[in-house]
């Protein structure tokens, strides 16, 4: 499938990669964008055109979210996933461990944020609020003096990240194609309820920890003895089942006693890897993705509805049954397809491919290079372009001799010399020390990553 714009740049109902060739070859269209792959025609407006009603469907994930576009609720011209960029809170746990090392250093360094508080929100737009007022600068200036509640809306940065991408992905496709409505899953998760299936009344007041304190509970589920060793009358330390450090949490499934010596030689390995797979089956299955959804579905839903689009929300109940009934695969985009109630009793999948929108991001800020063990070893440029490339940029080189004689096509990582280094979506070095000369932009950076891969089979194609 091929996106469609206008003369005027205005969205219209996408067409076949046969089409696109011919319409390419007999010159009324030209090519507008690379990736994703869109042309634009020369002699038809949108007022010529016969449009469909088209229904953006979304299925939110803490580590990908599916979509997918049908046409008259029945037809799925487009499936695709957005993977959402990871590690966000380690990094910045990582900043904020450098900072505080630069301050006992004494490197006269700027001193913390009194209270270490967030900053003030302005509750018209959402931005940073003035110093000592409820709006933002823009806001006082155009008067703006409206409560629009943004105040008390905000998110983490790692959650915030998630809603803006996914807008991001939306305000995408609304460009590409004539999208007439969303639907999304709009769902709280009773992270209780995952836990004990059995839960009930009062039962909800009383967690895990009700009448205990954190070791004391620990000491008695695990008999006033080392989980590891099996040592009583020792001193006990309270010890993870699963490191933080490998993605563990703080919740009480994931905590254990150990005695001092075992919990120093456990180090950073996990209670499998350290010999006891029991324990490791003892601790439930964590639920920070849950908790990440239950954080992020209402700003999802205030954002959606700026689009000025209806927007429809489902229950991951509903989607799930009427999966099942069209007796499609457990995948994200096969779910974004039975999203809400208007979702019909026969869906067509016209699309073979799935589209997979990765955020990349567009570099790093980070002034000073280190090696594995933190030392510096380098500094970063004041300059981003050199000879009109930029690190991320998508070109395609013409080399007319040696070693890496032929033509590439990928990512180009920039060196101040002129002789650039190629590489593949996977990180793949194609080809390395190349002039600039031979080398043309496709299209720059925009901090997304575009591949396609081949859509799973249908539960009826598989024998």
């Amino acid at each position: 499938m091929v996106f469609v714009l206008d003369k005027h740049k205005k969205p219209l109902m996408p067409c076949s990669e046969k089409r696109a060739r011919l319409l390419l070859e007999r010159s009324r269209a030209v090519v507008h964008k690379k990736e994703p792959f869109t042309i634009r025609l020369k002699d038809r407006t949108e007022e010529e055109s016969q449009l469909q009603s088209l229904r953006l469907k979304l299925d939110p994930g803490s580590k990908a979210t599916g979509a997918a576009v049908l046409a008259d609720d029945t037809k799925a011209i487009w499936l695709g996933e957005i993977h959402h960029k990871s590690n966000i809170k380690k990094k910045l746990k990582d900043r904020r461990a450098l900072r505080s090392s630069r301050r006992n250093r004494k490197t006269r360094y700027r001193q913390a944020r009194f209270n270490n508080r967030h900053p003030a929100k302005c509750v018209a737009c959402g931005k940073n609020a003035k110093h000592g007022s409820r709006y933002c600068r823009p806001c006082q200036k155009a008067r703006n003096y409206v409560d629009n509640g943004y105040r008390e809306k905000r998110l983490p940065p790692s959650l915030q990240a998630r809603v803006n991408q996914t807008i991001n992905c939306v305000t995408k496709l609304c460009k590409l194609l004539p999208i007439t409505a969303i639907s999304t899953e709009h769902v709280k998760f009773d992270t209780q309820l995952m836990q004990n299936p059995d839960i009930n009344d009062v039962e909800y007041q009383h967690g895990e920890l009700f009448g205990y304190e954190v070791k004391e509970y620990l000491l008695e589920k695990w008999g006033r003895k080392c989980a590891y060793c099996g040592k009583e009358n020792v001193p006990l330390e309270v010890e993870h089942i699963i490191p933080k450090s490998r993605g563990g949490t703080d919740r009480i499934s994931n905590l254990t006693i150990a005695c001092h010596k075992c919990n120093q030689k456990k180090g950073n390995m996990t209670a499998e890897e350290f010999g006891y797979p029991e324990i490791q089956k003892q601790a439930k299955q964590p639920l920070k993705d849950a908790a990440m959804m239950n954080a992020t579905r209402w700003a999802l839903y205030d954002n959606l509805k700026k689009f000025g689009l209806p927007v429809e929300c489902g229950t991951g109940a509903m989607t799930k049954k009427q999966r099942l009934a069209h007796k499609l695969p457990k995948t994200h985009y096969y779910d974004a397809c039975c999203v809400g109630a208007s979702t019909s009793d026969e869906i067509t999948i016209s699309t073979e491919y799935v589209s997979i929108w990765s955020a990349i991001g567009r570099g790093t800020r980070q002034m000073c290079r280190t090696d594995k063990y933190g030392f510096p070893k380098g500094y970063r440029k004041n300059r981003k372009q050199y000879f009109g490339f930029q690190t991320g940029d998508i070109v395609k080189a013409n080399i007319p001799n040696g070693k890496y004689q032929g033509n590439f096509t990928g990512r180009v990582a920039v060196r101040s010399s002129g002789y650039f280094d190629i590489k593949d979506s996977t990180g793949n070095c194609l080809c390395q020390g190349v002039s600039w000369k031979y080398m043309q932009v496709l299209q720059r950076n925009s901090g997304w990553q575009y591949d396609k891969e081949r859509r799973n089979p249908l539960l009826s194609q598989l024998k």
